[in-house]
């Protein structure tokens, strides 16, 4: 990256500005505006997450507000209700308090004298979410967002319940906002109340696997929020980004299909990163395409940030399958309207372990033909990486060979000829399951000449919600369904002498969890098909083959890293008692920030286990660690979390200890038992 010092214009920074709300809680804020807007008011964007604008995000911020600002906007960050350094409490996620918090926010900085009385919103993941979510309530002074790594649906695209099924993401993720949900404010910013406001944050939480666990059913809980419940809400123009190794890289192109307001795509090979920081690479230079885009939607400036393609995405070449990638080679594409007229659906039937040729879409459907089965082991997964890769410890995918065994699996013969894919990849099932629970897993792979095989995207369902997520049925054992699953967006080129594979498994733990009881599934042939969304190789690609500069941003602020970090990532067998594990250590070690005397750990280790195919024996556990000192200040807060079940129910036990120097100060236990509901 090339960090900026000489920008258009000077800035000054307020670094705890108190924002009140209507029910006398006070929400803090981070403030970089240009010098001269003292005189000259300017647009405002507000940045709004719970992630500690003081200490845990403050080098990220640095980098992209100062520079912001110094092209011309007051740039805002807020630290959510019950977080960093504001009042009140964090009791989950996307709540209508946030919401409204989040107007009020917008309402106040349209008021004051150094804005002009527009307003913006920008941020990646949960940023994103409250954006979007935002623009669905329509604040009159919002009048457009930016967005990266987000969703518009709560329930079956995010950490929770993938195809209907539960992700583990769903464990870990709660388990990393009970941590940042309970750490203390700074007594250098709030002063003697610190303690009061961190009792206060510890006394009224609760693990945030709970409220997750009781909506396993697409319900009021998830439809709050979800955008895709009502797209004519959003009314302001939307840049939306995000990258093929990200959780969340359906979102985009939902939204430019749905919404019916300006709007521009942007979908990189990145995990689940700015695309200014970008990995893999290529970065871009997101923050130049940001000043355009708040330029001409909150300035009025004619720069043309509407021309060229609606999405603009990184069509990836083949590579060997690897835990991690610096860069992605490809090359940039692009689309002038999504869906694309470019990109036609191709349909193959499933044969005996073979992708056929393409099915003539007016050939009469065969009857259904000899059935293939498979019941996975729990194995299957172990190499499947994370649901949404954070690129720290390496978390993508690794070789399928070792998972392809415990699946049915099927190949195309070797290419003649290129092909591009670049959309959702669809499968399509002729199915009869053993149980009246059961998943399903899919995942599409390139294979290599020499049988490496690089997963390229997947999908889950579990079947129970193959018609529908708000109101499952069991499975009648032995009875014929057809189910339709999609697989995630991405954009794939195959080279010649590769193969396309599909893999089909009963289990993927532990990414998803597994159901109640190993289930065999029959899969007919002819009448079960893949359907992959083809992009001609001659198609022109609409854009530069550089169409973005080189990321930029300003100077970040100067940390000292106190003691290593650790990062770790095994799996582990035990071939005497059948014993498996997934051990991920995220240990960010200790960093000083030397502008504030500041010291922060932050350590996460995850778990997840299993013994021999026993699928009631498996188990995740999330164990963080978040320590602040400075001088005769010394706090830390110690969160774990463990998720088991039987066949009937999960069971929950966490604990939550918090201490100042050595002497614990706040414990807390808890352990619950929630129904499995068709899961």
């Amino acid at each position: 990256m090339r960090y900026v010092t000489n920008l258009p214009y000077e800035t000054k920074e307020e670094e705890h500005v108190t924002i009140p709300m209507s029910d006398g809680v006070r929400l803090s804020a981070h403030i970089w505006r240009p010098t001269s807007s003292d005189q000259e008011p300017v647009p405002a964007v507000l940045e709004y997450i719970p992630y500690r604008k003081r200490d845990l995000t403050a080098v990220r911020d640095s980098i992209h507000h100062p520079y912001l600002a110094g092209h011309g906007y007051a740039c805002v960050r807020v630290d959510l209700r019950g977080t960093g350094d504001s009042e009140g409490v964090l009791r989950d996620e996307y709540l209508e308090r946030e919401q409204a918090d989040a107007e009020e926010v917008l309402a106040w900085l349209a008021e004051q004298p150094w804005c002009d009385g527009g307003t913006g919103m920008m941020g990646i993941s949960w940023g994103a979410f409250a954006a979007l979510q935002v623009a669905a309530r329509r604040p009159p002074s919002l009048k457009a967002i930016a967005i990266a790594s987000f969703t518009d649906d709560r329930h079956a695209d995010d950490m929770h319940y993938m195809g209907g099924a539960l992700l583990s993401d769903n464990l870990a993720e709660a388990g990393t906002m009970f941590a940042y949900g309970t750490c203390p404010p700074d007594p250098s910013v709030v002063g003697d109340r610190w303690r009061e406001m961190w009792h206060e944050r510890l006394e009224n939480t609760e693990p945030w696997v709970l409220p997750w666990l009781r909506h396993q059913r697409r319900d009021a809980y998830w439809r709050h929020a979800s955008v895709c419940e009502d797209y004519s809400s959003v009314r302001c123009p939307v840049l939306a980004s995000s990258g093929w190794a990200d959780g969340y890289s359906n979102a985009v192109t939902r939204l430019l299909g749905n919404l019916d307001v300006p709007r521009k795509g942007l979908i990189g090979p990145w995990s689940h990163k700015f695309p200014h920081l970008g990995e893999p690479g290529p970065a871009i230079g997101y923050l130049q395409e940001l000043v355009r885009w708040w330029d001409h939607w909150l300035k009025g400036v004619n720069n043309g940030v509407m021309d060229g393609p609606m999405l603009r995405a990184w069509m990836q070449d083949s590579v060997p399958p690897s835990t991690s990638y610096e860069e992605r080679p490809g090359r940039w594409v692009g689309e002038p309207d999504w869906p694309s007229p470019h990109i036609r659906p191709v349909t193959h039937p499933l044969t005996r372990h073979t992708i056929g040729p393409p099915r003539d879409a007016a050939a009469r459907a065969p009857e259904g033909g000899e059935a293939m089965t498979v019941r996975s082991p729990l194995s299957v997964g172990q190499f499947a990486g994370k649901w949404a890769s954070y690129n720290a410890p390496p978390d993508l995918p690794y070789d399928q060979r070792e998972e392809d065994g415990g699946s049915l699996v099927f190949d195309t013969e070797p290419l003649t000829e290129p092909v591009e894919i670049l959309g959702s990849p669809t499968v399509e099932l002729d199915l009869s399951v053993s149980e009246p629970v059961a998943l399903v897993a899919a995942r599409l792979s390139d294979v290599s000449p020499d049988g490496a095989a690089t997963r390229v995207s997947y999908g889950i369902l579990n079947l129970t919600r193959r018609d529908s997520t708000e109101s499952p049925e069991p499975l009648e054992p032995g009875r014929r369904y057809r189910a339709t699953l999609p697989l995630n967006g991405v954009a794939q080129a195959f080279p010649p002498g590769h193969r396309i594979r599909l893999s089909l498994s009963t289990s993927y733990w532990p990414l998803a969890w597994p159901a109640p009881k190993p289930a065999l599934l029959s899969v007919h042939e002819h009448t079960s098909t893949l359907t992959l969304p083809v992009r001609p190789v001659d198609e022109p690609d609409e854009v530069p083959s550089s169409p973005f500069g080189e990321p930029e941003g300003a100077p970040p602020l100067a940390m000292t890293q106190v003691t290593p970090p650790e990062e770790r990532w095994e799996v582990k067998r035990d071939l005497i008692g059948y014993h498996s594990e997934l051990d991920i250590v995220k240990d960010r070690g200790t960093v000083r920030f030397e502008d504030i005397g500041l010291e922060a750990g932050r350590r996460a280790h995850e778990r997840y286990t299993a013994v021999a195919d026993d699928f009631t024996s498996v188990g995740g556990e999330t164990t963080w660690t978040m320590r602040f000192r400075r001088d005769d200040w010394d706090a830390t807060v110690v969160t774990h979390t463990r998720l088991t079940c039987d066949e009937t129910d999960f069971f929950v036990d966490a604990t939550l200890d918090a201490y100042e120097a050595d002497r614990r100060v706040f414990s807390r236990t808890w352990n619950e038992q929630v129904p499995r509901d068709l899961l």
